[in-house]
This record gives C-alpha cells, structure tokens and sequence, in this order.
C-alpha cells in the first residue's frame, strides 16, 4: 500500500490519495471531495482509466480532495501506483493542450523569471496570468527528497497542461547525477530550457545536453531545448567561462547566492560585497560568450524597495534579468530593467549622430563634448532594441505553434 499527494485540510488545488491492492473484489474507490456533487462521478472514471492503464483490476483506492485538476489526480495516482508497485516504468500522460505548444527562441528576454515548487500544483495553475518571462518548474531545493518522484509525474503533466500564456517553459533539475533522470520526465513535453543546479565544470553541461538529445532523438523532438546552468559555489565561479562557453545549447547563465555564500564560509548581506567578485564573473564569462547573464533572486518579498535596489545594482553590474520567488516581484524586476525615458532619448540621439556619420563617410560622431564611436552606438541600439519589452505581450512574438 502507497501514497501520495496531500490531505485537503493542507492543501488547495491538490489532492491525497492511498492505495491498497487487493487479490480481488475489483476497484472500491472511496472519494472525499467538496465538489462530488458536480465532479466526484468524473473523478471516479478518471482513477479507474489510470488504474486500468497500469493494469490494476483489484484494489481501494481513498481519495481525499481539495479541487485538484485532472493533471493532478491522474499524476498523484500514477505515483501511488509506483510507489507501490516499483517495477512498473511506463507512464500516463494526459493529452498535451494546443496552449502548451508554443517555442521559445535562443536570445529571447529573460528579464523575470518565477520560481514555482515542483510539488505544489496551486502554484502553476495560473501563474501565466503574472505575465513573467519564464515559468521555472523546480525539482531540486522547493522539493523535499520523498517527493522528488511526485514531483516529475506532476511537473511533467503540467507542462502538458498548463498554458503559461508565452511565459519560457524551464524546468530546474535536480544536481547531478540525479537531475539526468529528471530529463526523462520534462524533455518530451515541450520544455524550453533547462536549469543545471551547482554547475562546476563544461562537463557537467555537456553530459546534460548529451542527455537532452538523446532523449528528443527517442522521441522525435526537434525543436532546441536551451540550458542555463546556476553559478553556486567557487569552484563554478572559477569556471565560469568554461561553463558559458561549454556547449551551443547554453543560452544564459545565472547565479544562486545562499549556496555561493555558504561554500566560501560567509554570510548573504545585503550590501553583497562577499559576492561581488563571484556575480562580475558570471556577467564577464556570459558576456563574453555571448549568452545572457541573470542575476539572483531577492529573498525579500515584503521589501519592495530593496528588491528596486537590488535590480538596479544587478542592471549596473551588466546583469539582463532576476529570479522572483513571488508573482509581486515580477513587475518591479520588468520595471527595473527596462530602459528609462532618458536612456532612450540619449540612445535616440546617439545613433541618429552615429548613421549621420556615417552618411558623410565617418565611423566617429560627436554629440555634444563627447566623442561617438562603434562600442557606444551598439550600446545605445541595444537599448532602443528594448525600448518596448516592457509590454507583456513582448514574450508571446515566438509562440509558433509546432
């Protein structure tokens, strides 16, 4: 007997189920829900169509639930069914909505980027709606361990049907070699990048991009899945160029400072002197490979200024986006790395000297006292390039349907 999920007095959206196998008597299915009045009899032909998926003809099954989705109930069960039969590997996959088949693009905007645990389904529900640049599906520190494998069944079927309204489809795997089988569980599902935890060498990136293309070979994926791997000790900090530049696939790369901090022996501070050097690397190797370098989450969410603060600083330093660990950060985290009114109107200014230049046969401007050359124009064009991503609607330009 197994099981799995949560009881409904601790959980919305969620659902708890228990197992028992029986040597016959057919399915005695026990449901407890608020809502049995309008959906227990669909509830009841959704478990007997996963159990007669696995083959289980004899068994109880108590259901206890809090308003879960479909995704969910089926994903809670398949767990229970292999948590108490182990050996079985096949898996129940509910259909994938036409919502969730949207592409990613390699040098897309990356600005906000929300966290979500891997094994609290409340959470993914609607987080589309907050309108962040990526949805970040976490197997790795939000997860307890006993729950890593309920935490694949359900992450692998929200990315099958949870629409995140344009929002980039990531998954954070577990550290290796663990989060290699992760792999098996979100690559066929239309993932769009893949977090590497604790990354410390290019080995690491290529095992995991050796793995990814394995598994779309299988299943006949052709669309690029991305990987972003996490700077988050010394030794990362170190490699940091070998890191951005180990394989094509990698297209950003980010920082986690409590684990950064706790490998050199200090505390996080807000000043963040202790991680100057390590955060500087990160920009430096990314930039210099042309990938997108993310700074750290805020773990603050009450301290609206100081999250205001923190993205200033992080945009000084050269970094192009942050990690929210609540829906109440993105717009701050949006705000704070868009170009400001000024910017823009000295960018404007900048190249118009610039392609005049040009025009009369020179590679130099002047505006002003101050001399124009190449690196100051690319600069002012790369601001006027995002001049209108502070609109939403802005992640949707690559969600072509397959």
């Amino acid at each position: 007997m197994a099981q799995a999920g949560r009881h409904a007095e601790k959980a919305r959206s969620d659902c708890w189920m228990s197992l028992d196998p029986k040597e016959s008597g057919g399915i005695d299915i026990r449901l407890k829900s608020k809502v049995a009045s309008m959906y227990g009899e669909a509830i009841k032909i959704l478990c007997r169509e996963v159990l007669k998926f696995f083959g289980i003809e004899n068994a109880l099954l108590e259901v206890d639930d809090s308003g879960a989705l479909p995704f969910v109930l089926s994903a809670r069960l398949e767990t229970a069914i292999k948590r108490t039969f182990p050996k079985i590997k096949k898996e129940y996959f509910p259909e994938m909505r036409m919502g969730c088949l949207y592409k990613s693009a390699r040098m897309r905007l990356r600005r906000s980027r929300l966290y979500l645990p891997g094994n609290i389904p409340k959470f993914m529900i609607n987080a589309g709606l907050h309108k962040p640049d990526g949805i970040i599906l976490d197997l790795e520190d939000s997860v307890a361990p006993p729950e890593k494998d309920a935490a694949r069944c359900l992450v692998r079927n929200a990315l099958r049907q949870v629409d995140f309204y344009g929002a980039e489809r990531m998954v954070r795997i577990n550290q290796l070699p663990t989060g290699l089988e992760d792999l098996n569980y979100v690559v066929p599902h239309n993932v769009h990048l893949i977090l590497i935890p604790k990354c410390e060498s290019a080995e690491q990136v290529n095992e995991v991009d050796a793995a990814v293309t394995e598994i779309s070979r299988r299943v006949g994926r052709t669309a690029p899945v991305y990987l972003m791997p996490i700077i988050e000790s010394a030794l990362g900090a170190i490699k940091a160029y070998e890191i951005a530049s180990a394989n094509k696939s990698v297209v950003a790369m980010t920082i986690g400072l409590e684990d950064y901090t706790a490998d050199i022996g200090t505390a996080r501070t807000a000043q963040g002197r202790e991680s100057f050097w390590a955060r500087c690397q990160v920009v430096n190797a990314a930039r210099a490979t042309g990938i997108q370098p993310i700074d750290t989450v805020f773990s603050d969410v009450t301290d609206v200024k100081g999250l205001m603060h923190s993205v200033q600083e992080a945009k000084s330093l050269g970094f192009e986006g942050k990690g929210c660990i609540h829906p109440r950060q993105i717009e701050v985290v949006r705000k704070g790395f868009a170009p400001t009114e000024a910017e823009i109107e000295k960018a404007k200014k900048i190249v118009a000297a610039y392609e005049e230049a040009r025009a009369k046969g020179s590679s130099v401007a002047v505006l002003g006292s101050k001399m124009i050359d190449p690196p100051v124009v690319k600069r002012a064009q790369r601001i006027l390039t995002r001049k209108n991503e502070n609109n939403p609607l802005i992640t949707l330009m690559n969600a072509n349907i397959y």
